[in-house]
């Protein structure tokens, strides 16, 4: 349900952290743990890769989330910030390390086969939706920034309120016409659901859109999968690959004299209350909470679950150099002295000289060693 940033700007910067290493083109634990360390708000969403969930058994038996804070307007034209959930009606199924390389080993379409033979055969995969409301003056009063996708709406704040349910009945007859071309976008949505200030969602609303431009084309909307059910009228018009009428002779400015593309003002959603000055602000000033609700996760594992994490934790920092795993070990133990010892053994380190070795950690002076 959360993301390694809150700042849109380190996007490109955690995809080159996790590619290939431009001289070995390995992977590189370094370069990995590297980023990662220097950037604490990583940590929640870190725990949780290196917990037992971090490796689905399949598509059918994981959790989806929308991640982000959207928003819902009502009839009345108010505004309710909203986050989506999406719960496995098939039960959470994850893999351990070793049962992950032995598939792997045997079947590197393990996922894709098990959900395509799951349908084939009848097996319908369904999942449950929920939302978490919360009101719009809510946002300024919550003890965390309910627009920080590193973060998530406790359920006792916000308890999950059941929606509906969608299956997955059918597998496609062609797989590039209905898959590889379909266009996802946070753009992509209907009257009534909105947007919020999440800064990583407003990113998204442009680039994963303006993908779409460049994969599939301007007019990628008209293809079959990803074409609206009910009439659109647009000003979208023209551009490569257009293959319907393209709305014939009609004027397509506004305003104009014919009663084509007239405003609709009613349908404006409310003004969005905002204050302060429009800058780009170190985000660390104003939250530098990286580990309350790493740790709260922490806390609800059993023992046998915190010792997975450990355990996990200690092969995937595999041969990254000793002042990272010194790093990280400092951040597990701010985060619960139990969660730094537990990753130090497994690394075979200890706490202590994890202390002494930030003293000499090249990093010394940046903002996100801690």
């Amino acid at each position: 349900p959360v993301f390694f940033l809150r700042d849109p700007r380190k996007f490109p910067d955690l995809n080159k952290a996790v590619k290939r290493d431009p001289r070995t083109n390995m992977r590189s634990a370094t370069n990995n743990w590297d980023f990662w360390t220097l950037l604490p708000e990583a940590f929640h969403q870190v725990t949780i890769v290196m917990s037992d969930r971090g490796l689905p058994a399949s598509y059918r038996h994981m959790h989806g989330y929308g991640s982000h804070t959207y928003s819902f307007i009502n009839a009345q034209n108010e505004r309710f910030w909203v986050k989506f959930h999406f719960r496995t009606q098939q039960g959470i199924k994850n893999l351990t390390d070793a049962e992950a390389e032995v598939l792997v080993g045997k079947d590197r379409e393990s996922h894709q086969r098990d959900l395509f033979d799951a349908i084939e055969r009848g097996d319908f995969p369904k999942w449950k939706m929920y939302v978490q409301i919360m009101p719009e003056t809510d946002a300024e009063k919550v003890p965390y920034h309910p627009f920080d996708l590193t973060k998530v709406w406790p359920k006792a704040d916000y308890p999950l309120i059941e929606v509906g349910e969608f299956e997955l009945n059918r597998n496609p007859e062609n797989f590039f016409l209905d898959v590889e071309q379909s266009a996802f976008a946070p753009s992509n949505i209907v009257p009534g659901i909105s947007v919020s200030p999440d800064r990583m969602l407003q990113a998204r609303l442009f680039n994963y859109a303006d993908a779409q431009r460049y994969r599939l084309g301007v007019n990628h909307h008209q293809i079959p999968v990803n074409a609206a059910r009910c009439p659109v009228h647009s000003n979208h018009r023209d551009g490569q690959g257009r293959v319907d009428a393209n709305y014939g002779g009609r004027p397509h400015y506004e305003p104009n004299s014919f009663g084509q593309w007239q405003e609709q003002a009613q349908y404006a959603e409310p003004p969005l209350k905002i204050n302060g000055d429009a800058a780009h602000w170190n985000y660390r000033e104003d939250d530098n909470d990286y580990f309350s609700q790493a740790r709260a996760l922490f806390k609800l594992m059993t023992p046998e679950q915190q010792q997975v994490l450990f355990d996990n934790t200690g092969r995937g920092m595999g041969d990254a150099l000793d002042f990272i795993k010194y790093r990280h070990i400092r951040n597990c133990y701010a985060c619960d002295p139990a969660y730094g010892e537990g990753v130090a053994k497994a690394l075979g380190l200890t706490v202590a000289d994890a202390q002494a070795a930030r003293a000499t950690d090249p990093a010394l002076g940046q903002p996100g060693l801690l």
